[in-house]
């Protein structure tokens, strides 16, 4: 029963078109466009520093944002009430949402590095670490977008939920140098779960550096916060 919700769950958006957009085209437009166009001035090679952070982008449009959206206006139809009184459990629906927003990703992953091997990215490092880190990521954004989902009208859920999405990637490192921003904004900014997994990312993919323990630790915090939230506070109906 968890397979086949999760299999729907995909197709669902799959065949969203807009929620398609958010997920794989505009990533892949930021990562073609950035790293082509010098229009900032990036350290390193242009590519190797925008490589990493579109993956983060990527991993927070599917598991933040996306399911923000879609679980808010599931929330609202009633989808999520009918499916709770089916034989698939409350846990079990959310067992299905993971293994869907995972999927997405597993294809996003593929289709960026695809994308930035061909522009000229040659990672190294371990990627053992870049999916420890990208699973911790996932958690910290789920629980976000269910806390989100769970307590906002639908409406606030798209708005805020996109409004999140534009701060975070302006601010988040994904192609801006944190090294950009003021000291103090910088303290704030190095706390976001965007910047840990962007920073923690660049350093487990570049090869010179050792086990980004510290973006690890800053994920798994808001991972425990926000999904704790979001099971006290989620609203199914």
């Amino acid at each position: 029963m968890v397979l086949a919700q999760a299999g729907a769950e995909l197709r669902a958006v799959l065949r969203n078109g807009e929620q398609l957009l958010l997920t794989l085209i505009i990533p892949v437009l930021v990562l073609a466009g950035f790293s082509a166009v010098p229009l900032l001035e990036l350290p390193g090679r242009r590519v190797d520093f925008v490589a990493p952070g579109v993956l983060a982008l990527a991993i927070m449009s599917t598991a933040f944002t996306g399911q923000a959206i879609a679980t808010g206006f599931e929330r609202r139809y009633g989808v999520l009430k009918r499916l709770g009184a089916t034989p698939l459990s409350r846990s079990g629906l959310l067992l299905a949402k993971t293994l869907a927003v995972l999927a997405v990703e597993a294809l996003q992953v593929a289709v960026l590095a695809g994308v930035a091997l061909a522009l000229g990215w040659r990672p190294g490092g371990n990627p053992l670490w870049a999916a420890a880190l990208i699973l911790a990521g996932t958690a910290a954004f789920s629980g976000l977008g269910l806390l989100m989902a769970g307590t906002l009208r639908a409406e606030a859920t798209l708005a805020a939920a996109n409004l999140v999405y534009l701060v975070l990637l302006g601010l988040g490192g994904v192609i801006v140098p944190i090294t950009a921003f003021p000291h103090a904004l910088r303290a704030v900014v190095e706390l976001l779960p965007i910047t840990a997994l962007t920073g923690g990312l660049r350093s487990a993919l570049s090869g010179t550096a050792g086990f980004p323990s510290w973006s690890l630790l800053v994920l798994l915090a808001w991972a425990a916060v926000s999904l704790a939230l979001a099971a006290r506070t989620f609203r199914w109906e």
